[in-house]
């Protein structure tokens, strides 16, 4: 029997299985990043056209994140986060079977990959505002950065994690049959996230009435209304979020620095051994995995002592600082391996921040978090292809030294956004 007055902690299952549904969802949507070479030698692809593949697949991913939070916030998590797992299942499986240029012709190859990868993008674009929503519902005020941040841990860990097994597989058994070991991962995690979920820790029946008062102190109730205007437009036209939409988007700059380019930096440009390099890749997602733990946990603990405004706002302006004094050294050092240690310090303080954003995306967006969590994610990735485009630019006109530290001028603007953002100023309701 538990003590009457002290706290049951389903709350902290629950997360578990978001980091779970965090970690699966990067390791089925990185899988094909890792396959990417025998991919290309199978299907008899050039790089041009791979490129155009998983551009295919960002395109639909970016313009998800908005509708698939909207769509977190009508469901609720439960379903919604059931739903994602399934279809991502089959869309690894539908990937793998596309047919080679033995049965069909290279330009039906290319035009069936480009849409099979198109659909995966739509249906894994709402993975992290569902996620948004279900952290929002399922922990108390000024307690949504850590569990945020280590979901972001569970993203980098599934990465890191990605790499060497992915790896393994496709030398092994090609990687057709190693999408197809990975597929049953999402149907997994759908099953046991179905079973023990719920939209709310009121229709639990495993949570007492301490935890349920823990969650529930000081919360605004639900509308169950229809408002008007409705609450994804007031989350479009609300000033906070577009200041911290851009915060983040440029915060992200960096991200898909280290995600695109790092590699290709490392080996052509350092001239570091690709089993070095894959070892160096990995230490800096495993140092991103810590540095947003250790930030949703400063967040949160600055929000319970400060408020939210500024408790979101001081990692943002620490881990921003730190990312460009380690990423301007590690851009202009002279030794290849100081350079691997301050761009994964780099890359440690970046990740300092991801609870902050998205504990501030919940605390304005309130009952409409998941449409909060998904425009700032529609910036974020959006940054993703001006990446794509300026540093290489950056490269060919300034060097690769100015290129990687490039990244240091966005870190410092999403620094000063910060800056204007009100996290205590929640969107009104009715």
């Amino acid at each position: 029997m538990r003590e009457p007055g002290k706290p049951t902690s389903v709350r902290w299952r629950v997360f578990v299985l978001i980091a779970a549904a965090s970690f699966v969802a990067y390791v089925l949507r990185g899988s094909i990043s890792i396959a990417t070479p025998a991919m290309i030698q199978d299907l008899a692809l050039s790089e041009i056209q791979f490129g155009w593949i998983v551009s295919a697949f960002l395109w639909s991913y970016t313009i998800c994140q908005f509708p698939g939070g909207i769509f977190g916030d009508k469901v609720g998590p439960r379903k919604a986060l059931t739903l994602i797992a399934v279809f991502s299942s089959f869309g690894l499986i539908l990937t793998a079977a596309v047919p080679g240029p033995a049965v069909v012709s290279g330009g039906v190859v290319l035009g069936l990959m480009m849409l099979v990868r198109f659909l995966n993008g739509i249906v894994h674009g709402p993975v992290f505002p569902v996620i948004n929503v279900a952290v929002s519902r399922w922990f108390p005020i000024g307690g949504w950065a850590l569990p945020t941040g280590l979901s972001s841990s569970g993203l980098t860990l599934g990465f890191a994690a990605t790499a060497p097994v992915v790896t393994w597989m496709v030398q092994d058994f090609g990687w057709r049959a190693s999408f197809l070991i990975l597929a049953p991962l999402g149907f997994v995690l759908a099953g046991v996230w179905w079973w023990y979920a719920r939209d709310y820790p009121g229709e639990h029946g495993s949570v007492n009435e301490a935890e349920l008062a823990l969650i529930t102190s000081n919360r605004i109730p639900p509308v169950t209304t229809v408002t008007n205007p409705p609450g994804w437009v007031r989350i479009l036209k609300d000033r906070n979020i577009v200041l911290l939409t851009l915060s983040y988007s440029f915060s992200n700059f960096i991200f898909y620095s280290v995600f695109s380019w790092f590699p290709y930096y490392l080996i052509k440009i350092r001239g570091i051994d690709p089993t070095t390099t894959g070892y160096a890749t990995a230490s800096q997602w495993i140092a991103a995995a810590a540095g947003a733990a250790l930030g949703g946990w400063l967040c949160d603990r600055l929000c319970k002592r400060i408020g939210v405004r500024w408790g979101g706002r001081w990692p943002i302006i620490i881990g921003q600082l730190g990312c460009a004094v380690f990423l301007f050294i590690g851009a202009y050092h002279s030794d290849p391996m100081i350079a691997v240690i301050m761009l994964g310090l780099c890359f440690f303080f970046q990740q300092i921040t991801e609870g902050a954003y998205w504990s501030s995306s919940i605390a304005i967006g309130n009952q409409f978090a998941g449409a909060a969590g998904g425009v700032i994610n529609t910036g974020a990735n959006a940054m993703g292809a001006l990446n794509a485009l300026l540093v290489p630019w950056f490269a060919s006109v300034f060097g690769w030294p100015f290129a990687v530290a490039s990244a240091g001028i966005f870190t410092l603007i999403a620094m000063l956004l910060m800056m204007f953002v009100r996290a205590d100023e929640t969107i009104a309701l009715n």
